[in-house]
């Protein structure tokens, strides 16, 4: 069971994990070690994750989401196949829990009469100084 948030927990059951061999330096041991983790969640039809969550979600893994609905979330930095497991499920909560965030709501506003004025006066001003400076004439 992984705890999200309050409100947010996912089973083990929830999302699988496949290994399969690691790309880049390493030798032998990319060779023949299976140490990188692809994590898949099916986000879809996961009874956990309100709807919600699930379209910002959708919105935020971008191509790491199948058109299913299945998250696919592959981890290869370590060495180790459980260090690149946990990396795997920290990044899935992480989006998980990026996604669960409810945006502020902004409430539209206006300028006060005040502040209309004195932002008109202070054009004026400034105006007023361009204009007293006047061209330059060249004596010959």
């Amino acid at each position: 069971m992984i705890k999200i948030n309050g409100n947010i927990e996912l089973a083990d059951w929830e999302f699988k994990e496949t290994f399969l061999r690691a790309s880049g330096p390493g030798g032998q041991n990319v060779n023949k070690v299976e140490t990188a983790v692809q994590l898949r969640f099916d986000a879809k039809n996961s009874p956990n994750l309100p709807p919600r969550v699930f379209e910002k979600l959708r919105e935020l893994a971008g191509q790491r989401m199948t058109k299913d609905g299945v998250l696919v979330l592959t981890a290869s930095e370590y060495r180790s196949q459980d260090q690149n497991r946990k990396a795997a499920q920290e990044r899935l909560i992480a989006l998980i829990k990026e996604s669960a965030v409810i945006p502020k709501y902004r409430r539209p506003t206006k300028p006060t009469y005040s502040s209309k004025i004195r932002r008109l006066e202070k054009k004026q001003k400034r105006g007023s100084l361009k204009k007293s400076r006047g061209k330059v004439g060249f004596n010959d």
